[in-house]
């Protein structure tokens, strides 16, 4: 294993982001669905009282980097906690909202 790990070159790779990326966007809920072959995450923003909210963004990752995702998300909230103590998650509540045509079980929604 250390040959095949001195074997790999090193490539640096730059990373930009247009101005609109690079401010970012604020959602309040995710939806999460899969398939075989990929996994696609909807980031939503729900306003307060509002019978409509948009998706702000979807992102479609690969079985392996929605794997990666959750270990990085997982040590991000593990660091995350360290520092400045336990998340605390509410009770959920028993009026989540659920997309529309959406049926139980149709996927993950996180609020």
């Amino acid at each position: 294993m250390t040959e095949e790990k001195s074997k790999r070159r090193e490539i640096k790779l730059e990373i930009v982001a247009d101005e609109a990326v690079a401010n970012g966007v604020y959602a309040n809920f995710i939806i999460a669905n899969h398939s075989e072959s990929e996994f696609m995450l909807d980031f939503i923003f729900v306003p307060p009282q509002a019978p409509k909210a948009k998706v702000l963004s979807r992102v479609v990752l690969s079985p392996a980097h929605a794997k990666r995702l959750n270990m990085l998300m997982g040590s991000q909230i593990a660091a995350y906690e360290k520092r400045f103590g336990e998340i605390r998650l509410p009770v959920p509540s028993q009026t989540k909202p659920k997309p529309e045509g959406g049926k139980e079980g149709d996927g993950g929604v996180f609020n």
